[in-house]
């Protein structure tokens, strides 16, 4: 595909980015903070309270701005951006076990949330590239998990065995969840039922490196290869478009005024000191087919 033009550069990592009333919100890690960018460059931080340290966002339907911190400790809170911008409490996931990594909301006031299980920085580091065992079945892996934010607040914890849950999208009728088992390199689907329990747990797509994703129109899936490239995949596996960068794209978003620009959340990965350097870009490509669904 065409040549990904840079919207944004010199950040650290950029990850969760959301296209919302006509602008790219991402989670800038290593600054704390939310940045939201036109198509044309334009941006600004968003701003949120004092010590809020970003780590994943997402809307409700009401437009009020959800976001899960990056350091949720010692209360486990999902937090709520209110209408003066003041950050109240929205539900408490301290029950949940280990680390907090995605948030995806559905057109009901769901929210899913998914978590490692384990220490995922401290993990990375002692990785041995010379141990031929799969990652999950290195020392100190654990499985993670997905649990459901119902609108009311109360928190279900729904699937115990995920391997490092990553990127999750929900289809625009709101029943299928898909969501990235990086260390499988498995898209995986749900069934989702009325009251927003997951059932039905089935392979999307296979031999792919995913992590942040999204849908478009054609039911195909934008994610990563698990090298320096987006790819659009098909439910069963095939790669229907590439684009090719010269960085990890850690996540992606369909939006613009025809949801049809591609934008990526790219970096050079240091496992031993991720938030130094500023290698991070935000990165614009045409797309075939435009965005659909949540988020």
């Amino acid at each position: 595909m065409t040549n990904a033009r840079i919207l944004l550069d010199g950040l650290k990592l950029v990850e969760s980015p959301r296209w919302h009333e006509g602008r790219l919100w991402f989670c800038h890690w290593g600054a704390g903070e939310v940045i939201a960018v036109t198509p044309e460059g334009a941006h600004e931080v968003v701003p949120l309270a004092e010590g809020v340290d970003p780590h994943t966002i997402g809307w409700l339907p009401d437009g009020r701005l959800l976001v899960v911190p990056k350091n949720p400790e010692p209360d486990g809170r999902l937090l709520r951006r209110e209408a003066d911008g003041t950050m109240v409490p929205h539900a408490d996931l301290s029950a949940l076990p280990g680390d907090l990594n995605e948030l995806v909301v559905d057109g009901r006031g769901n929210a899913y949330v998914n978590g490692p299980g384990f220490a995922f920085l401290e993990f990375i580091k002692n990785i041995n590239p010379a141990d031929p065992r799969p990652l999950t079945e290195r020392p100190g892996y654990r499985p993670g998990f997905i649990a459901l934010i119902r609108a009311d607040g109360t928190v279900v914890q729904q699937e115990h065995d995920i391997a490092f849950p990553n990127g999750m999208a929900i289809t625009p009728d709101e029943r299928t969840l898909i969501i990235s088992e990086s260390f499988a390199g498995v898209l995986t689907a749900f069934d989702i039922e009325p009251d927003g329990t997951l059932i039905n747990r089935r392979t999307f797509a296979a031999g792919l490196g995913p992590d942040g994703i999204c849908l478009d129109e054609d039911g195909a899936v934008w994610t990563s290869s698990g090298g320096n490239e987006a790819v659009r995949v098909a439910e069963g596996g095939k790669i229907l478009d590439r684009v090719e960068l010269d960085r990890a794209p850690f996540a992606v978003m369909l939006g613009g005024a025809d949801g049809r620009t591609l934008f990526i959340c790219a970096a050079k990965w240091d496992a031993q000191d991720p938030f130094a350097a500023r290698t991070g870009q935000i990165l614009a490509v045409p797309a075939p087919a435009a965005h659909v669904g949540y988020p």
